[in-house]
């Protein structure tokens, strides 16, 4: 696998000297300063191009390129957006970057409760607390109609655990619920994100579904014809939040998705932790079984709660058998190789890491600092090579 590492561009606090000093070859990133306002240009592109190949490394994924609401709505200006996506498409495909990651997660982004859970190695990890996003969503935005979403069992958890925050724990929640984390493609304050939760209420999941998939016949051929690989990223967590459906959240999905627009351009991102942190999606057999549209892997791994909440675990620790993933990956480059494609080689990154040791005191990106993810890449790189030579 080509082994990436997602950087924020210039104002990321890793710089690329340290991704080197990581052992990764490759480069995951976007045009973050521009995001869905404009349709990039070649000269955006060819910019952002040269500073990762003067650095020495490839530009492997970008990831992504923002789908604004109105494409979900398919209302407003949505042609404009679809029109606008599809030219930054093709400025990408002319600078030779072969993969795009996106999503269609309405509203929110990946979403998480706490961004410091201390471990018991005293290292912090991300976290997403169900009663914790429940509290929010009932008794702080109080979103009407909330309730109705969950079990009384839901409610009443929610509000003990409402009832034993602080102001500023109450705040804090909010913050990191709501204001955006990396790569997300909106910050909200309580305001703003009432009214675009608002636009989308009464929305179904066939309804999204059904966007999603008029979406995926426009641009799915423009893909395909300047030479980029679509790699739908799944829900992040996979379950419907604030009362809005995903639709990109376990096997059935994703085979509607590739099944709806059936050609290679179309195809998949393997999250282990996003697809992992639910308890009946079983990630090595949704890797086998979509092995052929898989265009790129995140590998982070989970410890699920009964409740539905969630903890980023070690990349080899948590409910994910990481090494069946990886050997499922492995074999379809082999197969690949087998059958003379271009793509045999599938870009990989760790995703996420515990932020740990030196980081602890630094200003990092959650999820994104730089020890976390270089003993999270090392563990996978290990796991890649004992499998490579002890398969026939």
């Amino acid at each position: 696998m080509l082994q990436s590492w997602r950087w924020f561009g210039p104002n990321d606090p890793i710089p690329l000297a340290h991704i080197r000093q990581a052992g990764a070859s490759g480069i995951v990133t976007s045009l973050h300063h521009i995001g869905d306002r404009r349709a990039w240009t070649d000269a955006d592109v060819a910019e952002r191009k040269a500073i990762i190949e003067s650095a020495g490394f490839r530009w492997d994924v970008c990831e992504s390129i923002p789908v604004n609401s109105s494409i979900k709505l398919r209302q407003g200006a949505w042609r404009q957006s679809i029109d606008t996506w599809k030219d930054s498409l093709a400025a990408l495909g002319g600078a030779g970057v072969p993969v795009v990651c996106y999503n269609f997660m309405p509203v929110v982004d990946w979403t998480r409760t706490d961004l410091r859970f201390p471990m018991p190695s005293t290292a912090l990890a991300l976290r997403f607390e169900m009663a914790a996003f429940i509290a929010y969503d009932v008794f702080v935005l109080k979103r009407p109609d909330a309730e109705a979403d969950y079990g009384a069992d839901q409610i009443a958890a929610a509000r003990l655990r409402l009832e034993a925050m602080s102001d500023d724990e109450v705040n804090g929640l909010e913050t990191t619920v709501i204001a955006g984390l990396p790569g997300g493609e909106d910050t909200y304050d309580r305001a703003a994100i009432a009214r675009e939760i608002g636009a989308f209420a009464g929305m179904t999941a066939d309804e999204l579904r059904s966007n999603l998939v008029a979406f995926l016949a426009e641009v799915a051929p423009v893909a395909e014809e300047v030479g980029v690989r679509l790699a739908i990223h799944p829900d992040d967590p996979p379950i419907p939040l604030f009362g809005l459906p995903r639709v990109v959240s376990t096997a059935a999905d994703l085979q509607s998705i590739v099944s709806a627009v059936d050609i290679p351009s179309n195809g998949l991102t393997l999250c282990a932790g996003s697809l992992g942190s639910r308890a009946d999606n079983d990630v090595p057999a949704i890797a086998r079984a979509f092995a052929p549209r898989i265009h790129f892997a995140h590998l982070r791994n989970v410890s699920r709660d009964a409740d539905g909440s969630f903890t980023e675990s070690d990349h080899l620790a948590g409910d994910v058998d990481m090494v069946e993933v990886i050997a499922a990956l492995l074999a379809e480059e082999r197969r690949r190789v087998a059958e003379g494609r271009r793509d045999a080689a599938i870009p990989m990154r760790p995703d996420h890491g515990h932020l740990m040791a030196d980081d602890l005191t630094k200003s990092t990106n959650p999820g994104y600092s730089l020890i976390g993810r270089l003993r999270g890449l090392a563990e996978l790189r290990g796991v890649m090579t004992a499998l490579d030579r002890t398969t026939p």
